[in-house]
């Protein structure tokens, strides 16, 4: 009995040992944060206002280096290059953003509510780009290039 919860089921394997498995889980991690670095891009106006709104001065400079953090990181983790800056760099902007924007201990009811929650959500995300360095750099170390 032991034995057999020791191995991954057959099905298990095969879809982690998918060639494509990486790639779609690196870009399923960070792929939000393109899309907004993106929107971002496309209204910088709406991005200076967000930034200023969250109390980060100057607006302008925080939106220039949230874009390109949030444009620039994915490209590089979804390509697999340099996947312990980029996913630093993302675990970094998600932690100053999550100090920003969901300042729970200041909040009351519902809000302080959808704000913990959000908070602690958002250090699941860090931890994720954490867990993303770990296995591209224990593949670089096995010489396998890429994981399993």
């Amino acid at each position: 009995m032991m034995g057999s919860l020791r191995q991954d089921p057959r099905w298990v394997d095969a879809i982690l040992d998918w060639r494509w498995t990486w790639l779609v889980a690196r870009t399923g991690l960070c792929g939000a944060y393109l899309i907004g670095g993106v929107t971002k891009l496309s209204n910088f106006t709406a991005a200076v206002a967000e930034q200023e709104h969250f109390g980060l001065h100057p607006g302008w400079l925080w939106a220039a280096v949230t874009i390109a953090v949030e444009i620039g990181a994915p490209l590089l983790l979804i390509a697999g290059r340099l996947v312990w800056l980029a996913a630093g760099a993302l675990g970094v902007l998600t932690f100053v953003a999550m100090l920003a924007a969901n300042d729970f201990w200041t909040m009351q009811g519902d809000a302080r509510f959808a704000a913990t929650n959000a908070f602690f959500e958002h250090i699941g995300l860090i931890a994720g780009f954490v867990m993303a360095a770990l296995i591209a750099e224990h593949a670089q170390r096995d010489g396998r290039g890429r994981p399993r």
